[in-house]
């Protein structure tokens, strides 16, 4: 059996689980998820736990199994913890600033660079620090990705949007004329 599988998913007070139609919504306190899941992947909840089933042992099924298993425990987080990422922005005249539904970067372009946060999304800017919160860890994640896209740290001057506590592998500029 698939090792990530078979391992039960504990489910919070708070938080239910409706299955229906190859979908699986779950809802919470931070609010409500749905995901389509395979429909040869069976889900039962018994006493506060989520088990995860799978019909046969063939190759495709498997990877079925323990992928249905990890979405399913990501949303039962989701909407009871919920997901965050913290962005860095470093380098001289870079800033950023969320209002009104909306980040604005300012990292050496000609114009600032104004992004639109997803539905579900809460984006706060403290100094130099972007944090990105929400309840949907792949919106989450895709979000944070994006917002480092627009100005990636380069690796003379470590200049740009990076992760929190992400480690830029740093270059020797030009030697200088001896």
């Amino acid at each position: 059996m698939s090792r990530i599988g078979r391992r039960p998913i504990p489910l919070p007070k708070g938080v239910t689980l409706e299955q229906g139609e190859g979908e699986v919504r779950v809802s919470g306190p931070k609010g409500r998820l749905a995901e389509r899941v395979p429909a040869l992947i069976e889900l039962e909840v018994t006493d506060g736990e989520i088990q995860c089933r799978r019909p046969d042992d063939r190759k495709p099924t498997r990877a079925l199994h323990g992928l249905t298993r990890a979405l399913v425990a990501n949303m039962v987080r989701g909407v009871s913890e919920g997901f965050q990422k913290e962005l860095e922005v470093e380098g001289v005249g870079y800033r950023a600033e969320s209002k009104g539904g909306k980040l604005n970067l300012s990292v050496g372009y000609s114009h600032p660079v104004v992004m639109e946060v997803p539905k579900g999304l809460e984006v706060s800017v403290d100094g130099n620090r972007i944090r990105i919160a929400g309840a949907d860890r792949a919106q989450v994640g895709q979000f944070a990705a994006d917002v480092r896209s627009v100005r990636p740290p380069e690796p003379y001057k470590g200049k740009g949007i990076r992760y929190a506590g992400e480690r830029i592998r740093r270059k020797v500029g030009k030697a200088g004329a001896a």
